[in-house]
Order: C-alpha cells, then sequence, then structure tokens
C-alpha cells in the first residue's frame, strides 16, 4: 500500500509540473484576434486624433471615455497625460517598454515633427487569457477525475489484499513476540488462505524450538552461576593477602624503632600503602561485581534463598558505618523498633546504595527513617545532579546507566540498584527512586517483625 501511495503521489506531482508547465508555455503565445487588433487600432487612431487637436491643454482629454487606459509621453518619456494611476506603470513607460509589452503605440505630430507618443496600455489578449485559463481549468479537472479513479482502485486493492495480508503481519509480530500458542484463523474469502496451514506449522515449529532454548539459557544460567562462584575463592584470596601486607607496612612506618635490615625510606613505605590500598579497593570492587552478579544469576534461576530473621533496628547503624569509608553520612536517630531482614543481604543492599552515592554525587548523604504502617521506612538523600524523571522507573532495570553517565569514564554496570531493590523484594520489602532537584533520594521499605 505504501508502495502505492508513493506512486499516486508521484502521479501528482507530475500533474503539478505539467499544469505549471502549460502556463509557461502558453504564457506569450498568441497576440489577440483580427478584431481585437483592428479595434485597438482605431481606437488608438480617435485617441492620437483627439490629442493632436488639443496638444496645448491635454486635459481636455477627460471629457472623453475611451474605454481603455492610456498614456501620452514626450520624446524624453517624460509623462505628458496619463488615465491611469498606476505608478508603477507610469514610472516604467517607453516606448521600448511599450514594444516589450506588446502595447498598441503611435507617433504624436504637430506639423512634420513628432511631439510625443500615444501608448495604449492593453495588450489584446484578454479573450486569450480566458481560453488558457479554461484550458488550465480542464486539465485539473481531468487530472482530478484520474487522481480519484486511482484513489477508489487503492481502496479496493487494500480491502482486497492489503488488510488480508496485514492480518498475516500481524500473527507474524505475534509470534516474534513469543505468543505461539494463538492458531491464524482461516478465512475464505482471503486469496492468502493457501499459506494459512504453512503459517501454522511455522508456529509449531517454533513453540518447540522455544522450549529448547529456554532449556538452554537455564543451563547456561547454571555455568554462569558455577563460574560467579569460583571467582569468590581467588578474589577472597587476593583481599586478605593485601590487606596483610598493609597492615605489616603501616606496623613498620609507625615504629619508632630503626631496623637496619629495612632498605626503604618511609616515602617508599608511604608509596606502597597507596598501592596496596588501591589493590584492595579493585578487589573489593571485584568482590561487589561478582556477588551482584552471583546474585542476580539466582535470581533469575528462581534459586534466591533468603534467611530472614528479626533484629534490632539498631543493627543499620552498624550496617551505614561499615560501608561509610569517606565519612559522609549524616544519620538520624533509629526508631527502636525489630525488623525482619536478612542482615547479609540488607549489608549488601545499603552498601550498594552508598557506594552509588560515592560514585555519581559524592556530598553529604542524609539518612533519616519513618515508620510507615508496618514498615521501616529508611530514607537515603545525596545531595548530587539526581536523576530526569523519564529515567526514576529505569535506574533499578538490570545494567542500566543513566544517559549522562553512558559515555563517561565512571566505572559501573548498572547492577548496584537492580540488584539492590531485588533483594528487597525478596525481603518482602521494597526501594524506590525519587528525585526532586535536590539529589537523589532511595528509600528502602523494610518491614517490621
Amino acid at each position: 500500500m505504501k508502495r502505492y501511495i508513493n506512486a499516486v503521489f508521484i502521479m501528482s506531482v507530475v500533474f503539478i509540473i505539467g499544469v505549471i508547465l502549460l502556463i509557461v508555455i502558453t504564457k506569450d503565445t498568441g497576440a489577440g484576434s483580427d478584431n481585437n487588433s483592428r479595434e485597438q487600432i482605431v481606437l488608438l487612431n480617435k485617441i492620437a486624433g483627439r490629442a493632436e487637436e488639443n496638444v496645448g491643454n491635454l486635459t481636455k482629454l477627460d471629457a472623453e471615455d475611451f474605454e481603455c487606459g492610456f498614456v501620452i509621453i514626450d520624446k524624453t518619456n517624460n509623462v505628458l497625460y496619463s488615465n491611469i494611476e498606476d505608478s508603477a506603470i507610469l514610472n516604467d513607460i517607453s516606448v521600448e517598454n511599450a514594444v516589450q509589452n506588446r502595447y498598441p503605440y503611435m507617433f504624436l505630430k504637430k506639423g512634420d515633427s513628432v511631439w510625443g507618443t500615444v501608448i495604449m496600455i492593453d495588450d489584446g489578449m484578454d479573450e486569450f487569457r480566458i481560453i488558457r485559463y479554461r484550458i488550465i481549468i480542464g486539465t485539473c479537472i481531468c487530472c482530478l477525475l484520474i487522481f480519484l479513479a486511482a484513489t477508489c482502485y487503492g481502496i479496493h486493492i487494500r480491502r482486497s489484499i492489503i488488510v488480508p495480508f496485514r492480518k498475516m503481519k500481524d500473527f507474524a509480530s505475534k509470534v516474534a513476540q513469543g505468543t505461539l500458542d494463538e492458531p491464524l484463523e482461516m478465512d475464505k474469502e482471503n486469496m492468502f488462505g493457501a499459506f494459512s496451514e504453512s503459517f501454522d506449522i511455522m508456529r509449531e515449529e517454533l513453540a518447540e524450538s522455544r522450549k529448547r532454548e529456554l532449556e538452554l539459557q537455564r543451563k547456561e544460567r547454571e555455568l554462569v552461576a558455577s563460574l560467579s562462584h569460583d571467582l569468590k575463592t581467588p578474589v577472597t584470596g587476593i583481599k586478605v593477602t593485601s590487606e596483610f601486607m598493609e597492615m605489616r607496612l603501616r606496623t613498620k612506618l609507625d615504629s619508632k624503632e630503626e631496623d637496619d635490615n629495612v632498605s626503604f625510606s618511609k616515602e617508599e613505605i608511604t608509596d606502597m600503602l597507596e598501592d596496596t590500598s588501591g589493590i584492595r579497593e579493585k578487589t573489593e570492587q571485584i568482590d561487589t561485581l561478582v556477588s551482584d552478579l552471583f546474585a542476580s544469576t539466582l535470581n533469575d534461576l528462581g534459586e534466591f534463598r533468603m534467611s530472614l530473621a528479626d533484629e534490632e533496628s539498631e543493627v543499620l547503624l552498624g550496617i551505614v558505618r561499615s560501608f561509610d569509608n569517606k565519612d559522609l553520612v549524616i544519620m538520624e536517630d533509629i526508631p527502636a523498633v525489630v525488623i525482619n531482614i536478612d542482615k547479609k543481604r540488607m549489608a549488601q543492599v545499603i552498601g550498594n546504595v552508598i557506594a552509588n552515592s560515592y560514585k555519581y554525587a559524592d556530598t553529604v548523604i542524609d539518612i533519616s527513617y519513618v515508620l510507615v504502617d508496618g514498615f521501616l521506612e529508611m530514607n537515603i538523600r545525596d545531595h548530587g545532579p539526581g536523576v530526569p524523571e523519564n529515567e526514576l522507573d529505569l535506574i533499578t532495570n538490570k545494567f542500566y546507566r543513566g544517559k549522562d553517565w553512558e559515555n563517561t569514564d565512571r566505572d559501573g554496570n548498572g547492577m548496584g540498584l537492580y540488584i539492590a531493590k531485588s533483594l528487597m523484594q525478596k525481603m518482602n520489602g521494597d526501594l524506590i527512586a525519587e528525585s526532586d532537584g535536590d539529589g537523589l533520594l532511595i528509600k528502602l521499605i523494610i518491614p517490621l517483625s
């Protein structure tokens, strides 16, 4: 149908171009009929005769009605008399201009000398213009009838071919989206009916293929889960080793006794401490990433397990302090209540939220608490650039990063808030993101015991 519409559009363009060419070609065709020419000559002679009779007082010509516009000029193209008021014509009137515009003209004489020229502002083509106008209108009407016929034919094509084909297209779209339990409807008047059975066979084959694909995906997720578990062992070893090296170097650096066996300065020890701190920081990032990936994979497999237990709300204070490495958190008093959580997973949630704030805001973090309908609402707010309103529902999606951060050098994988929200929901709570122009607010809805 789109091609047909394009064809009709091209036809319309060709028609418009044809009309324009007709207008251009017939613009200067014809010079009036012989009768018109004779009438103009008679009228021009009459005007010239009256002008020559009243050469000393041309205003007397105002008393007569010559039924046409004319101008009398002298030899230098100065207007001596005119019964028209078009300043554009009067400013540009001359014998040469009259020749170009096919205006009839006649020289005015007094004796044997020429004293002026009378120019009739009429090219004698009024009848031709009427005929030309009728031709153009007739052509437009004919082309319009052709266009209407083409449109009616297009409607017929749409009903008999396009609509049935579109139904088959919709069926294919449903199959592509995974809706494989709806057979293709058979229509006796459908000219594509012969293909319906083949399409239905294809649907059944795709359903079987989908089952096999889901089984393969399950095995793939199990493999990722296994790899994630295996990676945690060497990562833990690296982390322990780096912490041990840092502890020994700090002991040497703080020692007041000089050791002859030490062959490096305090400045060198400081540099080594910075290196080992960097190693520990990177291993913590790897550990967090692997933990998130492991949790995400278990969640996809439906094998994520929670160990919910009643805890005093004060446990949240210790969790926050353990992740506040930059001392940016300002926390209000926690209501004395008993909450039902998995302490380890709650630490993972809070750690992800604080790490996210460090990474994208790096400002003071205000934490407040509100008791609402059987839940403890933990509000974690930073004062960074925040998140656009149209992205608030997306930042908790898997692997999603804000558009403002996708092309920056900030590390990130889009897993932190996704894992945090999933864990909160597993603990019968929720995570809600809000942004009102003053940073990002993360609400952790924690169930009470």
